[in-house]
């Protein structure tokens, strides 16, 4: 049965979900429903990952060069294709989380306007 969409999730700026997934990894390496599991904890269920939108992103991640897998045993003994962050990934992740950073002060800026007097 399909998880109802959340409302926000619909609404994810694009490229989000890469920089959760390169994030996830920095902890170690993960098999996609791990990743995902981890992303809808961390954000106390607020987001919700498709294995629609999860694996082409991890394909996706993968081409560029920014994570690796590999095949091995899940822990319920199912063969799992892993993912590790590559030093490449790092480097993205650390520019990505710049630019996110940059995004959140502007919209904040024009959210919440210093009044008057207020620096």
């Amino acid at each position: 049965m399909p998880r109802q969409e959340s409302p926000l999730q619909s609404e994810m700026v694009q490229g989000t979900l890469d920089m959760l997934i390169l994030q996830t990894l920095v902890l170690g390496t993960a098999h996609g429903q791990t990743i995902a599991h981890a992303i809808e904890r961390g954000s106390e269920e607020v987001l919700q990952v498709e294995h629609g939108s999860l694996y082409p992103a991890l394909r996706r991640l993968e081409n560029r060069g920014w994570i690796a897998s590999f095949w091995g045993t899940s822990e319920n003994n199912r063969k799992a294709r892993y993912y590790r962050l590559t030093p490449e990934g790092k480097k993205q992740l650390a520019a990505q989380t710049s630019r996110w950073e940059q995004l959140v002060k502007a919209i904040g800026r024009i959210l919440r306007p210093a009044r008057e007097g207020q620096s």
